[in-house]
């Protein structure tokens, strides 16, 4: 980690070994069959389900908890898989008490949604356990793609791609597929190495080559792809941090929660990994909350999570904030860091409370801290790239970009909410529009 282990406060091992263990295992321990049923006879199978609308991916939701319920469990993952290739994962990830869940006929009518997120991890990790993969490649239409990320956008139009007979060429920065999938979630959501699992289940699809440590911009250009191949499209997601403005920000201690989530995922020993004893994270997203519950996991003794604005304007669901609490972690509202205190290393971090107009109200807070954790938003990065709206690239409804021949969707492009689901199907959508202007259909 870019944490230097010296620095006063800031230790690893501060747990007994088995509470690491206990601390980051499942979030939700998946249903059995017969929880599966139960919870499956609760739906109504409604003709015109509004879950079915309120989930980026389009899943016949109602199809696959029926399959479930007649004990059919793989043609219900076919059901999801087809619209969602990744769906184990978005099952675990997806903010389903904000989409589908929400407006569900139960919940409206009780207050109690059908468990729409574990039903359908249920279904795909019984599939995902035999090694199954329920779809074939069409035959080969000898066109080549390259695919700029191995995210949850890259690899979702990769599948696509390779499914309708193209050969496709994935090019990652990071040295392991699965963009944020593998190093930006928190820990406790994807245990066991899920991640790696569920790409290695997707790529024995066929025809789609991985290639590691190739950044856009250093290693591969977008005109060499170009030149090179039939199609590009780019999903490398975010890989820039923005900064928080205030002074003393260089001091030692203070980190972005990106690498400290990417340094825990990639941990073989949670003991080994140093945490403060003082933690500030400052942020509003699900990267904010992932980094204040897990530093409250690992050990440290007071943990605070600060936004600039009131908790209804947060990007992490209300579940989230409500786990957040759940663990000690602290929320503070309407403050915006102003300097960072200390010699060398942080030992305070000063805020502004502001007002709604984000208007400094002349009150101040001071926290004492040993860590602070920037979860305040990423940028892109990259040279050569197609026009721009905004700080991502511009993309119209199909994902095409202001350069013929290039594609994008997830995290990277203008328009999506940062959702990895949202992102999967940018991806599925995009390698839709780029078959059909390869073969002529379009």
């Amino acid at each position: 980690m870019a944490q230097k282990m010296f620095e006063p406060g800031v230790q690893a091992g501060r747990l007994e070994p088995q509470s690491y263990k206990d601390q980051f295992s499942d979030l939700h321990p998946p249903l059995d069959a017969h929880e599966a049923m139960v919870a499956a006879d609760r739906c109504y199978f409604c003709h015109d389900a509004p879950c079915v609308t309120a989930c980026p991916t389009d899943i016949d939701i109602p199809l696959f908890i029926r399959q479930i319920a007649t004990d059919t469990p793989d043609a219900a993952a076919k059901t999801i898989l087809s619209q969602n290739i990744m769906g184990g994962m978005c099952a675990r990830v997806c903010p389903t008490e904000d989409l589908c869940e929400q407006v569900c006929v139960r919940e409206v009518a009780e207050g109690k949604p059908v468990l729409i997120g574990q039903l359908q991890r249920y279904a795909t990790d019984h599939l995902q356990a035999q090694g199954i993969h329920p779809f074939t490649r069409a035959e080969a239409t000898g066109k080549t793609v390259a695919v700029v990320g191995a995210g949850p956008a890259g690899l979702s139009a990769a599948h696509r791609l390779a499914m309708l007979g193209h050969d496709v060429t994935v090019f990652d920065a990071r040295a392991k597929p699965g963009g944020l999938n593998e190093y930006g979630i928190a820990t406790y959501k994807t245990p066991n190495g899920f991640a790696q699992e569920e790409v290695d289940w997707l790529l024995k699809i066929g025809g789609i080559t991985l290639k590691h440590e190739m950044a856009l911009g250093a290693e591969v250009t977008l005109d060499g792809l170009r030149e090179d191949f039939d199609a590009v499209f780019l999903g490398m997601g975010l890989g820039g941090v923005n900064a928080l403005g205030a002074e003393g920000e260089e001091k030692d201690g203070v980190l972005d929660a990106v690498d400290f989530i990417a340094d825990l995922r990639q941990a073989n020993d949670f003991a080994q990994v140093p945490v403060g004893r003082d933690v500030v994270v400052i942020g509003g997203g699900m990267t904010a909350v992932d980094a204040a519950v897990q530093s409250k996991l690992l050990g440290a003794l007071n943990v605070t999570l600060v936004y600039r604005r009131g908790r209804d304007r947060m990007n992490a669901s209300v579940f989230e904030q409500d786990l957040a609490a759940s663990k000690g972690v602290r929320i503070v509202t309407h403050a915006v860091p102003k300097a960072v205190h200390g010699n060398g290393a942080v030992r305070e971090i000063e805020f502004d409370y502001v007002g709604d107009d984000m208007t400094p109200t002349g009150e101040t807070l001071r926290l004492p801290a040993d860590q602070v954790f920037k979860a305040i938003g990423q940028t892109l990065v990259g040279e050569g790239l197609p026009k721009l709206d905004g700080k991502k690239i511009a993309v119209d409804g199909r994902g095409r970009t202001s350069v013929a021949g290039v594609w994008a969707g997830g995290d990277c492009a203008a328009g999506g909410d940062d959702l990895t689901v949202t992102a999967v199907a940018e991806g599925r959508d995009a390698a839709m529009d780029m078959h059909a202007a390869l073969t002529g259909d379009a």
